[in-house]
């Protein structure tokens, strides 16, 4: 199939963009691989402490005799989607024993949950939890002790922090393991109901609390189509997963299977053999793209236009904003999965899953085949879905026609002719809006401003009746600079009741909306953010605010004279406690949203 007009031409401005960088992060890999630390050259005295945690190993290891796999976990029991990840490493070291390796536990990344911390102050530490967990797995590398790594980790900031620590490792062969979905619990439906009517104070906390623990019930991730399961759905179109991983549930043989498939491989993909497949080679200009494309078909994470970019540059690639734009003017939606629509993951798993939207996407052109994968020679593997055969061992076989087609369709036949991302810019400044769960004749608001610089204060004023009105609600001061870029999931059942009490409604924030973001129109990631002088600081109480998703506008309908002559609002104080203050570093470096809003990369000069 000849590849997409559109896709082409974006792929060949990344590429061209990102020439110096990526030959820069191309020669580095290159010596590293040639001349790195590695085990055969360490002192004795280094080795004997590598050696000593282990007993069964210890021979082999001496001897050299296969490749060490260090394991890099995300790993604790507070987090459900990574409580699964507790006998992996035990088990993970039989396997790799099975095919002449051994493993190692290399080191372990912190992993908060945005669930438990959402709409509190242990929010503004989750996206530099993602420079965090980089930094970490940079740590857990630095050994020099190993010759492939496997990395366990699946939700928000956990999957591409781990890639831009491992990436830094780049010559190094490493897959991405996955634990899969928790079963299907109270349907989101439901759920957002419930969280509605309590909002209105039609339900009380204790019937929140229990549709909320039946809706996340048990281990595995959200089933939902958030950050958490967008990760999952990349690493499958960028080829970094066994074939068809994503999705399927904890505790079964077909899950064990597939993870220790993904030890065996590994050991199979080093530097000795005649299949090296490194890192940072598999993560190329065109994997970036596809997991851009993947991200627009299936409707996924807002967040991803802030992760993306990130995981590029980490890999001396460029991918902007206007990128995704493009791209989404020509990949169609072909995915309805919550909060796009009503099915969950598992739904969608049974409709046909990855496999599904890879053979559609790589039939219609759309992504790039010819990728360097960890499982094959290209992504056609990954057009298949993984089964256990007759004699319980695991198989492949092609996947079949849409199980449902109200939660995927064919790529000749799609929801909506375009992926549901679009960029605005106006005399406010540049940000996004993700269109696929907002209905058409949402997709313009024109109304009054309210200028808030906390989540309390609008949650309060709701209460108050306050915005009882049709209403842009501007939130400032939420950047990465200001406070570390939290995310505002909690305004999403009060702006949703606004909204279904008939008013027109939007957010405007330099702040994040999550992979959550659902039916209401939310311009998000605004650069340049509030604190450093983004024009966000001028809008005041009853400016009228046009946000355009047709046109692709944002602004403050004010006279042009008096916009440039406001000044810009005071900066809140810096807040402190629950740990906000060590991140003062982070917050002085990070850089702006359309770069990946990161600290260690604008610190690293990448």
């Amino acid at each position: 199939m000849t590849l997409n007009a559109a896709v082409s031409a974006v792929t060949d401005r990344i590429i061209e963009r990102s020439r110096p960088g990526r030959q820069a992060y191309l020669d580095l890999i290159a010596r590293e691989a040639a001349t790195a630390i590695r085990r055969p050259n360490l002192g004795c005295a280094n080795l004997a402490h590598a050696y000593a945690g282990t007993d069964e190993d210890r021979e082999a290891m001496k001897a050299d005799r296969g490749m060490n796999i260090g394991i890099v976990t995300a790993y604790n029991d507070m987090l459900s989607a990574h409580a699964v990840y507790y006998r992996y490493p035990e088990l993970m070291k039989v396997w790799a024993r099975e095919v002449g390796a051994t493993a190692q536990v290399a080191g372990g990344v912190p992993a908060m949950c945005d669930g438990v911390t959402q709409g509190y102050a242990g929010m503004e530490l989750s996206l530099f939890s993602r420079d965090t967990i980089a930094l970490a797995t940079a740590v857990a590398l630095s050994h020099g002790t190993f010759e492939g790594a496997a990395l366990l980790g699946i939700c928000d900031k956990i999957v591409p922090g781990l890639l831009m620590g491992a990436l830094r490792f780049g010559h190094l062969p490493m897959i991405l393991i996955p634990g899969g979905p928790m079963a299907t619990g109270l349907a989101n439906k439901q759920k957002a109901a419930v969280r509605e009517a309590y909002a209105e104070g039609k339900a009380t906390r204790e019937e929140l609390l229990d549709a909320e623990i039946a809706a996340y019930h048990g281990k595995g991730t959200c089933t939902f189509y958030g950050t958490a399961n967008t990760n999952q759905m990349m690493m499958e179109v960028m080829g970094l997963h066994m074939p068809g991983a994503a999705f399927v549930n904890p505790g079964t043989k077909l899950r064990q299977e597939l993870t220790r498939a993904a030890v065996h491989r590994l050991a199979g993909i080093g530097h000795r053999g005649e299949n090296w497949r490194p890192l940072g080679h598999c993560v190329d200009e065109k994997a970036i793209v596809n997991a851009a494309v993947g991200l627009l078909a299936t409707g996924g994470s807002t967040n991803h236009l802030l992760h993306l970019p990130a995981i590029a540059r980490a890999a001396g690639i460029v991918i902007d904003w206007e990128d995704f734009d493009r791209l989404s003017a020509s990949v169609p939606l072909i995915a309805r999965v919550y909060p796009n629509g009503s099915a969950d993951v598992n739904g969608f798993e049974a409709a046909g899953g990855m496999p599904f939207v890879i053979r559609e996407l790589l039939g219609a052109g759309l992504l790039h085949g010819d990728i360097m994968t960890v499982a094959g020679e290209d992504l056609s593997a990954y057009a298949n879905r993984p089964v256990l055969d007759a004699a319980d061992a695991l198989a492949w076989e092609p996947v079949g026609e849409s199980g449902d087609e109200s939660i995927l369709r064919t790529a000749a036949a799609p929801f909506s002719a375009d992926g549901g991302m679009r960029i605005l810019s106006g005399n406010i400044g540049r940000a996004c809006i993700k269109v696929s769960a907002v209905e058409r004749e949402r997709w313009v608001v024109e109304a009054p401003a309210r200028v808030f610089a906390d989540q309390a204060d609008v949650l309060a004023a709701f209460k108050a009746g306050e915005l009882e009105r049709d209403v842009v609600v501007v939130m400032r001061f939420q950047g990465p600079r200001a406070n570390g870029m939290p995310e505002l999931h909690k305004l999403t059942p009060p702006l949703g009741v606004l909204q279904n009490r008939g008013f027109r409604v939007a957010l405007v924030t330099d702040g994040r909306m999550s992979g959550a973001s659902g039916k209401v129109p939310c311009a998000i990631h605004l650069s340049p953010e509030a604190l450093g002088g983004g024009p966000i600081g001028r809008i005041r109480d009853g400016d009228i605010i046009r946000l355009d998703a047709v046109a692709g506008t944002l602004d403050a309908l004010v006279d042009p004279a008096e916009w440039e002559a406001r000044p810009l609002a005071d900066a809140p104080p810096a807040a402190s406690g629950m740990g906000r203050e060590l991140f003062g570093l982070f917050r002085g470096l990070a850089d702006e949203a359309e770069k990946g809003a990161s600290a260690v990369l604008a610190g690293a000069g990448l």
